[in-house]
């Protein structure tokens, strides 16, 4: 269990309300769903950065890609919760960036997962180096 004197407050929290077509018969939210609000928390986290997606394609001919990921269900989440999402960055080198998400309602941890997202080339597909610019971006928010 994590000891919340030693947590660190996320790099960035992103709302969510569960509607009902996030949900399965029983108001659920249905498990692939928690993939979704982690993809627009990590949008969202790079838009507040001043990323811009498609900026990053045209201007950097880069895009970012999940290249694996590991979530542990703790509870669930029903239809109409007010949900928080959380980006934390816990590494970022070469072309990787290491992420630790959860998504929350209250004080209470719903999901937690650990992202591994890969820069690749929009051409290629394959992995380059992250820009400096992103890079130096993300050591400021770290410090």
């Amino acid at each position: 269990m994590e000891n919340p004197a030693l947590a660190r407050a996320p790099d960035f929290i992103w709302p969510v309300r569960v509607y009902y077509e996030d949900t399965d018969a029983a108001g659920v939210v249905f498990y692939a769903n928690y993939l979704k609000f982690m993809e627009r928390a990590r949008t969202e986290w790079l838009r507040a950065l001043g990323f811009e997606q498609t900026a990053l394609m045209s201007e950097h001919n880069i895009v970012f890609v999940v290249r694996s990921i590991a979530l542990e269900f703790l509870r669930p989440a029903l239809f109409n919760d007010a949900l928080e999402v959380t980006v934390e960055l816990t590494d970022a080198r070469g072309s990787v960036l290491e992420i630790a998400q959860s998504v929350q309602r209250a004080q209470s941890k719903l999901v937690s997962g650990d992202v591994r997202v890969a820069c690749v080339n929009t051409q290629t597909f394959k992995p380059v180096r992250i820009p400096t610019s992103i890079l130096d971006k993300l050591a400021m928010r770290q410090a």
